[in-house]
């Protein structure tokens, strides 16, 4: 059966890193270009970068330029979401998505319009 799943999410103190991991199952993530987006509960659901099976990575919030990247591991098949400095502002559920897009959109597009999604990943960024 073909997963996505998110992991390695938690508690954080303002200031800290936090590193979250996309793992698939069934499929293989150096295939596919591969968002990342994040809900905080009552809001919609907003992109956060994205990261092309060609070409590099595309930020689609400005306040995590410079604090947050995304790296893909072909060997465990897996793309890991680092996030430093972390802000309770980015506290919220994140997810990672498959887009059969070769690049990165320009704009985060709709729920329907990626393939895989994940379960999400709780992110609480407080002291």
């Amino acid at each position: 059966q073909l997963q996505v799943a998110e992991s390695g999410g938690g508690l954080v103190q303002p200031g800290g890193s936090q590193t979250l991991s996309c793992a698939a199952s069934g499929v293989t993530l150096a295939g596919y270009t591969i968002a990342w987006f994040r809900q905080v509960a009552g809001k919609e659901r907003e992109g956060v970068l994205c990261i092309g099976r060609i070409g590099g990575i595309t930020y689609y919030t400005d306040s995590v330029k410079g604090r947050f990247t995304v790296i893909r591991n072909s060997a465990n098949n897996t793309v890991s979401l680092q996030m430093n400095s972390l802000k309770p502002e980015d506290t919220g559920v994140y997810y990672c998505a498959t887009d059969t897009n070769p690049f990165c959109r320009r704009v985060p597009s709709t729920y329907e319009d990626y393939g895989y999604w994940g379960q999400g990943t709780q992110v609480t960024v407080s002291s």
